[in-house]
């Protein structure tokens, strides 16, 4: 069965990528980027670096400490899931979109 929030997505429209090593921490997870702050941007860097890979117009996301940490240098726009399903239902289109 597919996690709720994917389903969702998917249900909304939006294709929904896999991201490589998905499984893998951003590098935030609470205050460890503060106590391990190399490490985090290591993690940090292999997490965009895989997300990248995916081509994918956008980055979803239910976590705010990941969308935090992920934001610097991020390939793509990053939007919290509440914001694209509000935007996918009729609401305003997230401010973390880029206008192209």
């Amino acid at each position: 069965m597919e996690a709720p929030p994917r389903r969702l997505i998917a249900e909304a429209g939006f294709a929904v990528a896999e991201i490589p090593e998905g499984h893998l921490c951003c590098g935030s997870a609470g205050s460890y980027s503060l106590l391990q702050p190399g490490f985090a941007r290591q993690l940090k860097a292999r997490k965009l670096a895989n997300v990248a890979r995916t081509g994918a117009d956008l980055m979803v996301a239910g976590n705010i400490g990941c969308l935090e940490q992920l934001a610097g240098g991020a390939p793509t726009p990053m939007i919290h899931t509440a914001e694209l399903l509000d935007w996918a239902t009729g609401g305003p289109e997230p401010a973390g979109m880029k206008r192209t």
